[in-house]
């Protein structure tokens, strides 16, 4: 059996090279609908800025006999949320797209909430929630990408993997903090919100 013939011979490949230089890396070859991608990409880059403003509120805000540590953790996330929010506005860059990073309507285009909280374990509960929103979208915008879109999934499905551990952190932390004396959390009662 002969070895199946590459898809496209080199000669095309290097034409079409030569065709829509302006489009950088978008090529012929891109599967998806640009437009729809770039517009995906800026709803999770207000997410991005949204969980990274409200965990900077909370390092500052956290307060109580744990709130040196948690806040230590609050501030880890929040720089992970600004690597995240840059990833993303090159990515929409990438595709020949522009990051909206305007603050006008910043909430009405972020999936997850800006709530500050009262104290430690609602703070907790609200960053969780945020989270929890943001695995669900960015793993349907991961299914939603498949294979017409290799780069752009790639770099939502390893955002998608710290979201994830994001969610796990703080879910430890609130357990800690039900048992050592502090009054344990709801499980999530804002969650239905």
């Amino acid at each position: 059996m002969a070895a199946k013939p590459f898809l496209t011979d080199i000669e095309t490949i290097r034409r079409r090279a030569r065709e829509h230089l302006l489009r950088g890396a978008v090529t012929e070859g891109y599967g998806a609908d640009r437009d729809a991608v770039i517009a995906l990409l800026n709803a999770a880059l207000a997410t991005e800025i949204v969980c990274t403003l409200r965990y900077r509120y909370h390092h500052h805000a956290a307060s109580g006999i744990h709130a040196k540590s948690v806040a230590a953790e609050f501030l880890e996330h929040a720089e992970e949320e600004q690597q995240h929010a840059d990833q993303l506005a090159e990515g929409i860059t990438q595709l020949g797209g522009r990051p909206n990073l305007s603050p006008d309507g910043l909430l009405s285009r972020s999936h997850s909430e800006y709530v500050e909280g009262e104290d430690l374990v609602q703070m907790l509960e609200e960053d969780l929630v945020a989270e929890r929103i943001a695995i669900d979208s960015y793993r349907e915008i991961v299914q939603y990408l498949g294979d017409r879109d290799p780069t752009t999934r790639r770099m939502m499905e390893a955002i998608l993997a710290k979201e994830e551990e994001h969610a796990e952190d703080l879910s430890t932390l609130l357990g800690e903090l039900g048992r050592q004396g502090e009054p344990a959390a709801e499980p999530l009662r804002r969650a239905a919100r």
